[in-house]
């Protein structure tokens, strides 16, 4: 089993990724979505899955019905990268870290799943910083029969080059992720893409 990951800006084209995975026959257990929530777009969530996974249930677990993962999506505030909704089994790591006050918090949940599930250091820290800074994060564990489907679904012009977007960071100063570093704000979000566009 490998992990895959996509970083989206918008959540819209992460949505789609994922519906893309439901579609593909992907069990939902195996798909996370992690977005940033920091202007409340995804305001009536108050869905049970981020108590449950708190409490070791998962939210991969509880979304299994019908409407797919994205119906399934929690609120959760995490350390470093602020309001965020999530589902899947990457935000049952970081539901599990808020709750259990794991040293770094359910960020550091976030950046040692991925890194636990195979996904290497450098990339996860800038995975993290992406959600900080406004976007969203589509990670899959697949079978090597279907991987290279999945990484078509997942690098399509949508999402974001790591490569470029680690640059990007440096260029500005960053080093790695850093749940101290304060949450970004909506106008911080729209600066950062407006410069963006301007690149």
């Amino acid at each position: 089993m490998q992990t895959i990951t996509a970083l989206f800006d918008d959540y819209e084209d992460a949505s789609d990724a994922v519906s893309e995975l439901e579609a593909m026959g992907m069990p939902i257990s195996d798909i996370s979505i992690v977005a940033n929530n920091a202007d409340s777009r995804h305001h009536n969530v108050a869905s049970p899955a981020a108590e449950d996974a708190a409490t070791g249930a998962g939210i991969g677990a509880v979304v299994g019905g019908a409407g797919g993962l994205a119906t399934g999506l929690g609120a959760m505030a995490i350390p470093g990268l602020g309001p965020v909704v999530a589902a899947g089994w990457l935000a049952a790591m970081a539901a599990g870290a808020v709750a259990g006050a794991v040293a770094g918090g359910a960020a550091g949940g976030i950046i040692g799943g991925l890194t636990d599930a195979g996904v290497p250091e450098n990339d996860a820290h800038v995975y993290a910083e992406g959600v900080r800074r406004g976007g969203t994060l589509v990670t899959a564990r697949v079978d090597e029969d279907v991987a290279l489907q999945v990484r078509e679904i997942l690098s399509s012009s949508r999402s974001v080059d790591i490569g470029e977007r680690r640059s990007e960071y440096e260029a500005g100063g960053w080093a790695a992720f850093d749940p101290a570093a304060g949450t970004y704000s909506v106008d911080d979000i729209e600066r950062d893409a407006a410069r963006r566009r301007g690149l």
